[in-house]
C-alpha cells in the first residue's frame, strides 16, 4: 500500500542566470521512478522551463519551475528533500534564506539530504557557473542556522582516501 510521503527533488537551478548544463533534470526521472516504487510521491524543481518540461514528460511527476533565489514553496508539504549537486550553486549571501525556505517546506521531522562538492570555503565562477565549495564546518553552520539538526555526514565516493573524495553528503532533520 503506497504511503503519503512527498519528497522534493532539487535540480540544478541556475540562480544568477549563468548558462550551463543542468544534469539533475535529466536524472530526475529515474530517481522519481525509484521513489515512486517505494510508495513516495516525487516532486521536482528546476530553474529551466525546458528541463522542467523534459522532467515532467519523462517522470510523469509534478515539477515546479522555480529557481533557488525566487522559490515559493508550500509550507509543511514535504517529508524529504533530495538536493544532490545543487545547493552549491546558491551564493553564500542567499544561502541562509534558501535553507530557511527548504526548512519551512518540510513537515516536522522532515529530512534534507544534500550532497555538494566540498572545498575550503571558496566562492565564485567555476566552469562559467557560480559555485560555493564549503568545508563541513561552514556547511554545518549554514544548515543549523536555518534550524536543521544534523543526522550525519560522509564523503563520496566511498572507499577512497579523503583527498580523493570531493563530495560532502549531509543528512539533516527539521524541527
Amino acid at each position: 500500500m503506497p504511503n503519503s510521503n512527498r519528497h522534493l527533488g532539487k535540480g540544478h537551478a541556475d540562480p544568477i542566470g549563468l548558462k550551463g548544463f543542468h544534469p539533475q533534470s535529466e536524472r530526475f526521472a529515474p530517481r522519481s521512478s525509484h521513489f515512486r516504487s517505494l510508495g513516495h510521491e516525487a516532486v521536482g524543481l528546476d530553474g529551466s522551463q525546458q528541463f522542467v518540461a523534459m522532467a515532467r514528460s519523462h517522470s510523469q511527476c509534478e515539477v515546479f519551475h522555480q529557481d533557488f533565489l525566487a522559490m515559493q514553496l508550500p509550507e509543511s508539504r514535504f517529508d524529504g528533500i533530495f538536493a544532490n549537486a545543487s545547493l552549491f550553486r546558491v551564493p553564500s549571501q542567499e544561502l541562509p534564506r534558501v535553507l530557511l525556505e527548504l526548512f519551512k517546506t518540510l513537515k516536522p521531522r522532515g529530512v534534507l539530504f544534500s550532497s555538494n562538492p566540498r572545498g575550503n570555503n571558496e566562492e565564485g565562477l567555476s566552469n562559467e557557473r557560480y559555485a560555493c565549495f564549503f568545508d563541513v564546518d561552514t556547511w554545518r553552520d549554514y544548515a543549523t542556522s536555518a534550524g536543521f539538526a544534523e543526522v550525519g555526514h560522509y564523503y563520496r565516493p566511498p572507499g577512497l582516501p579523503r583527498h580523493k573524495q570531493p563530495w560532502l553528503a549531509t543528512v539533516w532533520r527539521s524541527g
